[in-house]
């Protein structure tokens, strides 16, 4: 690492203020070794007017306007003020990510960041720079929106990525205001720090290496913490979770995924797979791995079971031949292949669900709960995280679970979102409905157009009915890249929603089935509406590339040909709109009805 030399740099500041002539070759950094070394090192937060390391190196031989606008800068009086207060303390060498990384070699900056977990580690001290904490101001002890509105009640460098660990990993952290009067030390204000971070007070006193707690209350801790690039959200989590990789700015948010699959690499901690366990919004259907450390956000209080609690817990829930004993290998592991993760799970089906599951995590949001449980669904013999809504946390389950060997798919969907174009004239003209249900989360009283698909919605539905005697509901549902409609006659609103959320995959298969290779198809549905002579008829035509499907509905009077087979019938038509080739399904209908 390089580091600053502490008399060289306070030297040549004072020769260029007095004006005197500066030793062009006289070097302000020097390589040093950080486990032999004691060094002080700054942690703050950057801004606009920072010193880099070749303005640094080269400032005794800049012409003298050029080298007068450095000197001006925040971030000149930032690295100044720091080589003061290590002199100070007796400090011969400083660490400052600004100027003492070269960052024009990729090869460097990647060693740094790979490295800077352990360089704050190892510092002697840390000095914690809060430029927005006034002259006259002590330590905050409670949140101000009004001075820091911006970042959560709290002055900025709470709100960073990179600033997590540069608090976590020093020992010794001292806090600075805007004019470097100290106001308070790590271990003396760890109450208020906790409060601030979530940290609890013994990793700020002992560190990490004392107890480190799971995998998913590590993140948490950085859930509400922004970087000014999105790869460096993961990037900065490196060193707190003890994992090294490449930097690849340009990634993304695959860094954040990368990570993950690095973690689970050298850890057997399956709390990694968590998130969204009480936020179903934040989960998106697809990938075991979350986008974001944001997912983790309710994992403050997270810890692991061991094994033995685990298995306490199964008994009753799983049958007992399948209880593994206590020294069973097949938890300690889940490889990562070409597949997906593969990995032992207790599985347990929502009623009557044979594509969607809970998963039961040997894990607990906090001290005495039951193990934390997830959702996934099944699509063509892998497994997937499944998004449900909010509706997720009021689904029950009463199957009992069977211990099973999956493949947890971690690469990302492409599938594209879907259009639904809905007509319902006909069902309104012949008397019905279209219930009044805006409270109820994703239900809609007559949706004309529907976005749905990974980046959306994964379900819209409308239910109707007729002089409240005859109920049923609708719904719309794109499951990767299959788009599916559903109907279910009850008038239980609620019920019908949840149950098509459990049977989703199932729903996107039956049409899929029946589904032929045509550029265009018709699908044609029917169904006896309960206790009548009603039928429901939905006709659907999906235009391949657009992205769009059209849906129409209809009722009529049961004509006399006996029982509807409630399945989907698929016709290959070459039409270029649904809605324009009436005459085409009129004629469909009548060749569907005539051959029951």
């Amino acid at each position: 690492m390089r580091l600053i030399d502490v008399e060289a740099f306070l030297n040549r500041e004072q020769l260029i203020r007095e004006g005197k002539r500066v030793d062009r070759r006289a070097k302000v950094l020097e390589f040093g070794d950080d486990e032999v070394t004691e060094y002080a090192i700054l942690s703050h937060r950057w801004t606009e007017q920072e010193v880099d390391y070749n303005e640094v190196v080269k400032l005794a031989k800049m012409p003298e306007e050029e080298r007068s606008e450095i000197r001006q800068r925040d971030g000149y009086r930032k690295i100044l003020q720091s080589c003061r207060q290590a002199k100070k303390d007796g400090y011969k060498w400083l660490w400052v990510d600004t100027c003492c990384i070269d960052k024009r070699s990729s090869a460097e900056l990647s060693e740094a960041i790979n490295s800077m977990y352990r360089w704050y580690e190892n510092s002697r001290i840390c000095y914690t720079y809060l430029r927005d904490v006034h002259a006259s101001s002590t330590f905050p002890a409670s949140g101000d929106y009004r001075n820091w509105q911006g970042s959560n009640g709290w002055p900025e460098w709470f709100s960073r990525g990179w600033t997590l660990q540069e608090m976590i990993a020093p020992m010794d952290v001292q806090f600075f205001n805007k004019d470097w009067h100290p106001i308070g030390d790590k271990r003396t204000l760890s109450p208020i720090l906790e409060n601030i971070t979530r940290v609890p007070q013994h990793i700020l006193k002992e560190g990490l290496s004392s107890n480190r707690p799971c995998v998913a209350q590590i993140m948490s801790w950085a859930a509400n913490r922004m970087t000014t690039r999105v790869e460096d959200r993961a990037y900065s989590l490196m060193g707190l979770l003890d994992v090294n990789m490449p930097m690849l700015y340009g990634e993304g948010k695959k860094a954040f995924h990368r990570l993950q699959l690095e973690i689970i690499r050298i850890s057997n901690d399956q709390s990694i797979f968590a998130w969204g366990y009480s936020e179903p919004y934040l989960v998106r259907t697809g990938s075991i791995l979350a986008d974001d450390p944001s997912c983790f956000r309710d994992c403050a209080k997270m810890e692991l079971m061991n094994q033995d609690e685990f298995i306490d817990f199964l008994k009753g829930h799983i049958p007992d031949e399948e209880l593994p004993s206590t020294d069973d290998d097949r938890f300690g592991t889940f490889p990562i292949t070409n597949r997906g993760i593969q990995i032992w799970l207790f599985l347990c089906p929502y009623d009557g669900s044979k594509s969607v599951f809970q998963a039961l995590l040997p894990c607990r949001s906090r001290p005495s709960d039951p193990p934390v449980a997830i959702d996934l669904a099944l699509w063509e013999s892998n497994y997937y995280r499944y998004n449900q809504s909010t509706v997720s946390l009021l689904m029950q389950t009463h199957e009992r679970g069977h211990l099973r060997h999956v493949y947890l798919r971690y690469q990302d969907t492409s599938h594209c979102n879907s259009i639904f174009e809905i007509d319902d004239h006909a069902v309104l003209k012949e008397g019905f409905k279209a219930s009044s249900v805006a409270s109820l989360p994703g239900l809609s009283t007559r949706n004309v157009t529907a976005t749905l698909g990974l980046n959306a919605d994964p379900l819209r539905v409308i239910p109707y009915s007729f002089r409240q005697e005859y109920h049923f509901t609708v719904g719309v549902g794109h499951y990767f890249g299959q788009n599916w409609i559903h109907v279910i006659c009850d008038e239980d609103m609620w019920f019908s929603y949840r149950r098509m959320l459990e049977r989703a995959p199932e729903h996107a298969q039956s049409m899929k089935k029946a589904r032929s290779g045509a550029a265009q198809c018709i699908y044609i549905f029917q169904t006896h509406l309960p206790r009548s002579t009603w039928i429901l008829q939905i006709s659907s035509v999906i235009w391949r590339g657009s992205g769009i499907c059209g849906v129409k509905l209809e009722v009529f009077r049961d004509p006399g040909f006996g029982n509807v087979p409630d399945a989907w019938t698929c016709f290959d038509v070459d039409v270029s709109r649904f809605f324009l080739c009436t005459h085409i399904v009129v004629a469909l209908v009548i060749v569907y009805t005539g051959n029951r």
